[in-house]
């Protein structure tokens, strides 16, 4: 039997026919910029006769990402700018990031943390960073949810896990725990028992909030995974990146979110892209993802329907795209209101 390996460079993408010969020079400059991951479980799933396979387009380079428009930028979602310790963006009063790694199991081309992720990102936090991360959180009795992100936090080992929850058991104003992950869907035998009772700790409700952006993602293996997450007490909510070429159609939307209802898992944002580097192959106008999520009403039950959401660019949170937040100005460019109130041009001037 053929085992196979991860991916993690441009010689492993060749070895696994996910590439050729000729895109060799392309593919260095890609790898050069931005990491390159895929897991066993992933590649096993690409169909390899299909140019236009959406989960090859997830996660295999293309040249399009060597073309950066003048409205991307390194951190389109201001998390820098909401940084106050390493490790912690604190971007709305009642509840913080906590990027404890920012590695991942598999690279996404259209990340919006591009240039923060990967094995030339910004690593994983030591001993003292989370330390300070951990009492930033502790000092602000405001602080209701801590978001667990990256990276990835579920590439960490069971026993990392633990320490952050016991250290979070022991803020008694952090009620609300959240991870956000790809792991079940990409590596979903690593979700163990080991794993899960890391996640749990005294007083906290555990949240897993699950990245997908297909259907075939959510495999026999990767159901499984959320079934045992799910079954433990873990509540799951999804994640799901609106993409040109991969799901930016009703009826492959509906798909999705009807089968995370059925594994359990609540449909909860549908993103517009963000502005990150070399992405704009991925994006949609705002209008063509309004008609997209509209022509779902009536076409999927009130459990299946997300909500379509748009980052500020700048760091100002997020609007809800189908709603009075979000106007058109002409020439392809919005008004953007975010939560307190302030007005913003979309994309940036």
């Amino acid at each position: 039997m053929n085992v196979l390996k991860p991916v993690k460079s441009v010689d492993d993408l060749l070895k696994a026919g996910l590439a050729t010969a000729g895109d060799r020079a392309i593919l260095d400059e890609i790898a050069a910029r931005y990491a390159i991951a895929l897991t066993p479980a992933m590649t096993r799933l690409i169909d390899r006769a299909d140019p236009d396979d959406p989960i090859a387009r997830q996660f295999v380079p293309d040249a399009a990402e060597l073309i950066v428009a003048p409205e991307e930028r390194a951190d389109p979602i201001g998390d820098h700018a909401h940084s106050p310790v390493e490790g912690i963006v604190h971007r709305y009063p009642d509840r913080v990031l906590l990027k404890a790694v920012h590695v991942c199991p598999v690279y996404c081309r259209f990340c919006f943390r591009r240039e923060m992720v990967g094995p030339q990102g910004l690593g994983t936090l030591d001993a003292a960073a989370m330390q300070a991360a951990l009492d930033y959180i502790g000092g602000r009795p405001e602080i209701w949810e801590v978001i667990l992100t990256g990276g990835d936090p579920l590439v960490l080992s069971p026993r990392r896990l633990r320490d952050i929850m016991e250290a979070l058991a022991a803020i008694a104003h952090v009620k609300i725990v959240r991870f956000h992950t790809r792991v079940p869907v990409v590596d979903p035998e690593k979700i163990d028992a080991a794993l899960i009772a890391a996640l749990k700790a005294s007083g906290k409700t555990v949240y897993v909030a699950l990245h997908a952006n297909h259907v075939r993602e959510l495999t026999t293996e990767a159901r499984a995974a959320c079934g045992r997450l799910v079954d433990a007490g873990i509540a799951m909510v999804s994640q799901t990146v609106l993409l040109k070429g991969i799901n930016d159609d009703p009826e492959v939307l509906a798909e999705l979110m009807k089968a995370f209802v059925e594994i359990r898992v609540k449909p909860y944002y549908l993103h517009h892209p963000d502005l990150a580097p070399g992405t704009g192959h991925f994006r949609l106008t705002i209008e063509e993802g309004q008609r997209i999520v509209a022509a779902l009403r009536g076409r999927i039950s009130g459990l299946c329907q997300p909500t379509y959401i748009l980052d500020i660019p700048g760091g100002h949170g997020k609007a809800v795209v189908s709603g009075s937040t979000v106007q058109a100005t002409g020439d392809g460019c919005y008004s953007v209101s975010d939560y307190r109130g302030g007005e913003h041009s979309y994309p940036p001037a």
